[in-house]
């Protein structure tokens, strides 16, 4: 079988590092809670929108995120039984090739270079199950699509959901 596996808001927090972000340069006190099925950058006054929309071409932006919790563990057990692959959108940020890779070695060193997927559109992928955050990735997938929650999709509905890696494993070991 076959696995591909975004990485932003699958096994990476970007959301919270937006958040954490935010609330360090602006002083607030945004949380996941209050974005519940909004992006970040849509919960903030105007003037700082901008701001947050361009986190993510900052240096180090996506080499200091924080893994999903129970990501690595189940993700190293899915990788032992199947053909497992990062496949994350990477191109609209041309800094995050380098740190996303940077990042993987890090925290998924079972991962090999082999199996990243550093692409633009996901429709590109053939195989079994795909993993993701965001619903037009897995609207053109072929195979077993799985929405991995996250707070900016809570209110997407018509795919199967895992709201912890814990569930994935349920699903898929």
């Amino acid at each position: 079988m076959t696995i591909f596996v975004d990485m932003d808001e699958v096994i990476a927090d970007t959301f919270g590092a937006h958040i954490e972000i935010y609330n360090t340069e602006f002083n607030g006190n945004l949380t996941p809670e209050a974005c519940k099925g909004s992006e970040v950058w849509k919960m903030v006054p105007k003037a700082h929108q901008e701001s947050i929309r361009k986190h993510a071409t900052r240096r180090g932006f996506f080499k200091n995120l924080n893994p999903i919790e129970g990501s690595k563990d189940i993700l190293k057990e899915l990788a032992e039984k199947y053909n497992v692959y990062i496949a994350s959108a990477a191109m609209q940020f041309p800094n995050s090739l380098e740190e996303k890779s940077e990042w993987l070695d890090e925290h998924f060193p079972f991962i090999p270079w082999q199996n990243r997927i550093l692409c633009g559109h996901k429709h590109i992928l053939k195989g079994d199950v795909l993993i993701d955050d965001r619903s037009y990735n897995l609207e053109m997938f072929n195979g077993r699509s799985i929405l991995y929650s996250s707070p900016h999709n809570a209110y997407t509905n018509g795919f199967e959901r895992a709201d912890t890696w814990e569930e994935i494993g349920e699903k898929l070991l």
